[in-house]
């Protein structure tokens, strides 16, 4: 059984090692479905074509019946730590809030992923929660740490998930990754985000593009659901909390944002593109990959202090040029690298030079 000490320990190994653990579990997947050469994972039909209007993307809200694994079971109890009675804690998220709770760590309502068409710009949800997430993709996660502690390949919930891009078989709760670009014409920068591991729950250790940050309503009042369902308005707010550092209480709690007189918003037009989606090969982090392209006068305007802490880590701001996105891409988390890679690879059609 796991004790805490031994749980603990791999929770450490797998923040400290994440890009090499990342690597290898990537390995145990066709290199076919990997996404602009980096270890992010996805389907044919997951990818558009060359980066879209995120307006082309059309979303459906819907029930879900489906009863995949959800990490409660047998499966996990490899990665669900002794609790002080003796038993196992009943889920990873149980486990991590008890043993490692990071600063932020709410069980709140998610967008789940239930089915993609359209070659991608077509996506069906239902509603799912955050530790349903945590207690699949984290633990998975885990799992594959401690097989590497170990020195085995012992991965019972990773083998009973089966393909990472089935989303049949565990709750897909999705991510946004937005790879913001400032462009003066001249000169094109790049916002990236290392996620400081005592605040957040996932990639903490790691680079990642800004803002990513969940799909979910902006408060787990049902009059929320649908008012947020919306992958701009979703990044808006990621946006004005990752980059602005603005509060995340919109007061929705009492009554919907209104989004169309909420300053920020309205004066919010960059040019946003749709890349598609893909997996985590370690975690199972589902992320959706968009491209905001800013004019260097409104971004300054708009995020005046964008280089220093916030909530989630720190942000900086690199040059957005073949050596800059060679160098880092090879560091961030996939879904970001894979970001960087295809705005490289299509720079002429966003930045129109």
């Amino acid at each position: 059984m796991s004790s805490p000490e031994q749980w603990r320990a791999t929770r450490q190994y797998l923040t400290e090692h994440r890009r090499e653990l990342t690597l290898a579990a990537g390995d145990r997947y066709p290199r076919h479905l990997r996404v602009y050469g980096t270890p992010l994972l996805t389907r044919p039909e997951w990818l558009a074509p060359r980066p879209i209007p995120l307006t082309d993307v059309q979303l459906e809200l819907t029930s879900s019946s489906s009863t995949p694994v959800t990490g409660e079971g047998p499966e996990s109890e490899g990665v669900r730590a002794t609790g002080p009675g003796g038993g196992r804690y009943p889920t990873y998220a149980d486990t991590l809030g008890a043993l490692a709770r990071p600063k932020l760590f709410e069980n709140r309502v998610c967008y789940r992923l239930l089915d993609v068409t359209g070659s991608a710009t077509h996506l069906s949800f239902g509603l799912g929660r955050y530790f349903d997430m945590i207690s699949t993709c984290e633990a998975v996660a885990h799992e594959f740490a401690a097989a590497s502690l170990a020195g085995n390949a012992e991965f019972t919930l990773r083998d009973a998930i089966g393909d990472p891009t089935d989303l049949t078989r565990r709750p897909v709760m999705t991510a946004i990754s937005a790879l913001v670009l400032r462009s003066s014409g001249e000169r094109t920068d790049m916002v990236l985000h290392w996620r400081d591991p005592a605040k957040v729950a996932t990639s903490g250790g790691r680079y990642t593009v800004a803002p990513a940050g969940m799909f979910q309503p902006s408060d787990d009042a049902a009059h929320n659901f649908r008012n947020d369902f919306s992958l701009w308005r979703c990044l808006a707010r990621e946006l004005a909390e990752e980059l602005r550092n603005d509060p995340e209480d919109y007061g929705s709690d009492r009554q919907p944002v209104d989004y169309d007189n909420w300053p920020f918003y309205r004066k919010l037009t960059p040019s946003t593109y749709w890349v598609g989606l893909g997996v985590d090969p370690l975690s199972m982090v589902l992320d959706m990959l968009v491209i905001a392209v800013f004019d260097a006068p409104l971004f300054d305007a708009l995020f005046p202090d964008v280089n220093r802490p916030n909530e989630e880590g720190r942000l900086i701001t690199k040059p957005f040029t073949e050596q800059g996105v060679a160098t880092h891409a090879e560091h961030l988390q996939p879904g970001s690298a894979a970001l960087l890679r295809a705005a490289w690879h299509h720079r002429t059609g966003i930045l129109g030079s």
